[in-house]
């Protein structure tokens, strides 16, 4: 998986202080140019977090009011105590984690801090929301910076995407190359996961970084993993399966997953309901995992 920032140091040195490829560049394929073509949005670090080992971003769903508490969003295995297991689902536990918040230039202009863990899990997806001790309109008001919006909608296969590392402070730009049944990586399986172009070349310390339709300006993904070495379905090499088992491995190449579920699962006030129509978030107490022979 994108890893906490363990040995990303070292990735880093490795990779001789290299910049991001894709960074600020074209996008690997451009959209079809039409009169109807949407116009760009500026993608900047605005409404990024950087956490003490990961990225994440300040979000709000498309029901959010600018008096509910604030949420931010990174990867469950980002969360402080350690990986959820498989299988495992956490809500509403306490926390008191900071997060060092960014303007449009990448400078940190607050420190947040949650209050608890609204949602955390590896199965599935890789998320984890917090919930913060401040709202939007006080975070507007105190320092000049929205939220960013989560879209409600299943992105498609070609969108201009631009993954936002608030940790890194670096922006990778490439396209939505398609959708992973599977994606198995160690213990953990996660399902119908957003494959990047090659551009998006993720490092250790990207985990967590809101991905971002180019032409919506909306979060429609969370970054999380990518194959290093070529290995199948292990730690840091994730595998594809598709619905017939057969497993295809993409060295190299990067993935998030989706995050337009999640709002079908917080209502009223921003608060976190799993028995909301369409939620499909897995429950605490319950292994939702897919059963499919690998190949």
């Amino acid at each position: 998986m994108r890893r906490p920032l363990v040995g990303a140091l070292t990735t880093l040195l490795l990779a001789g202080g290299a910049t991001v490829a894709g960074a600020g560049s074209a996008d690997a394929t451009a959209a079809p140019r039409t009169e109807a073509r949407t116009k760009p949005k500026a993608v900047d670090f605005a409404g990024t977090v950087a956490l003490s080992n990961c990225s994440g971003s300040l979000v709000r769903m498309p029901g959010s009011a600018d008096n509910d508490p604030a949420l931010v969003l990174t990867n469950g295995h980002c969360l402080e105590s350690g990986m959820p297991a498989a299988g495992e689902v956490i809500t509403d536990r306490p926390s008191s984690r900071t997060f060092s918040l960014l303007n449009s230039t990448a400078g940190k202009v607050a420190t947040l801090r949650a209050v608890k863990v609204s949602y955390a899990t590896m199965t599935d997806t890789d998320v984890t929301l917090y919930e913060l001790n401040t709202t939007y309109a006080k975070i507007k008001q105190q320092y000049g910076i929205n939220a960013l919006g989560v879209s409600g909608d299943h992105p498609t296969t070609g969108t201009p995407i631009k993954v936002v590392s608030g940790y890194w402070k670096r922006i990778y730009s490439c396209n939505v190359d398609g959708f992973v049944h599977l994606l198995r990586e160690a213990d953990w399986t996660w399902k119908d996961s957003l494959r990047y172009t090659p551009s998006c070349n993720t490092i250790g310390g990207t985990s967590g970084s809101p991905v971002v339709d180019v032409n919506s300006g909306k979060v429609v993904a969370v970054n999380n993993t990518g194959n290093e070495s070529g290995e199948r379905c292990t730690m840091n090499n994730p595998c594809e399966v598709d619905e017939n088992g057969q497993v295809t491995v993409r060295q190299g190449i990067n993935y998030a997953q989706q995050t337009y579920g999640i709002t079908k699962c917080f209502g009223t006030g921003n608060k976190l309901d799993l028995g909301l129509p369409g939620c499909e978030l897995p429950k605490p107490g319950e292994d939702e995992e897919e059963d499919v022979m690998v190949h």
